[in-house]
């Protein structure tokens, strides 16, 4: 792990769950499921870095980012660039797969983005989109002062428990859990109960 930067998807499976975020992040594991699957697949139209413009609005797919005063890095799926008032006014949009959801780990992801798109463009980005795939609608998410400290916040909190190298204990919710794919590597159910590594492969090798 970098010491000066942490990717921009960090903070989004941190505000999932922070024991996600250290599967991931710490000891590298990853898990295809249907839904990442069709979440990959939503991107692909995305991450090829490429430029068009139609009707006034510049478009840049697969947009690198950078904020080196936070430590954040990571690649924006679309940036728009609207015209208007003599200059372009970017607008990041990131596309998901399923639908809009109660917390507010997406929006973190995306002013996350807004935040490195300042630093570059030396501009305030006060808006962006989250696309879901499930509704094939936008959510517009304005990057109020509420989700700027929530995002920074985020950042402090991912970067300290990534430089820890410490993967927190799994503390088992059914509707985080059982749509998570990593579910079968982190056996939260067995894991939250207090478990050691040691015990559960002894208990493999026996069955």
């Amino acid at each position: 792990m970098d010491d000066e930067l942490i990717p921009i998807s960090a903070l989004q499976h941190f505000l999932y769950c922070p024991r996600q975020c250290a599967l991931i992040h710490i000891e590298r594991q990853w898990a295809e499921s249907r839904h990442t699957a069709e979440g990959r697949l939503l991107h692909e139209r995305a991450d090829s870095y490429r430029r068009e413009t139609r009707k006034n609005v510049r478009t840049v797919s697969a947009m690198p980012l950078l904020q080196p005063e936070l430590g954040i890095t990571g690649v924006a799926d679309v940036v728009e660039f609207h015209a208007g008032n003599g200059r372009e006014q970017a607008f990041p949009v990131e596309y998901k797969r399923g639908r809009p959801k109660r917390h507010r780990a997406d929006e973190v992801q995306l002013c996350a983005q807004a935040l490195c798109l300042e630093h570059m463009l030396g501009q305030e980005v006060p808006a962006g989109a989250l696309f879901y795939g499930q509704t094939r609608r936008r959510k517009d998410v304005c990057f109020d002062p509420a989700l700027r400290k929530l995002t920074e916040a985020t950042i402090g909190e991912t970067r300290a428990m990534l430089a820890s190298a410490h993967t927190p204990i799994a503390d088992y919710d059914a509707r985080r859990c059982d749509a998570c794919s990593l579910i079968d590597l982190c056996q939260p159910k067995w894991a939250s109960r207090g478990h050691h590594v040691a015990q559960w492969l002894q208990d493999q090798l026996e069955d």
